[in-house]
């Protein structure tokens, strides 16, 4: 298993956690680590199944205290798994999305707003 903290590749288990995930001990940085290190299940007590729930639930369009209702979870809860997941989906497309070049923009959105707010617009003389 890879470090996740310092990224060497030769780690060792190193006993399981009382709620029975798995601990690994990195020979370079000196430091233990979860399984669920670095991932948005870390120091959560809610379930993959609930995390996936509000999520998908949060991706349709529901509202924060509606996906509360449903899920029957806190609604700073689900405010914070929103966030979390909000801030890895950030860090994967800073890393992934570099120098695309574009030949065109297109600003259709920007122009009817523009079209709907003729007092913004100034005459060309």
């Amino acid at each position: 298993m890879e470090c996740r903290l310092c990224g060497h590749p030769k780690c060792h288990k190193h006993g399981k956690l009382p709620n029975g995930h798995q601990r690994y001990f990195c020979p370079h940085c000196q430091q233990t680590f979860c399984e669920s290190f670095d991932t948005l299940y870390y120091w959560r007590r809610v379930s993959p199944e609930q995390v996936q729930q509000v999520l998908q639930a949060h991706s349709e369009g529901s509202s924060l205290r509606g996906i509360s209702r449903i899920t029957g979870l806190a609604y700073n809860t689900v405010v914070s798994i929103v966030r979390a997941s909000s801030a890895k989906a950030q860090l994967i497309h800073n890393d992934q999305v570099k120098q695309v070049a574009t030949a065109e923009v297109s600003a259709d959105e920007m122009w009817s707003f523009v079209q709907k707010n003729r007092s913004n617009v100034f005459p060309m003389n």
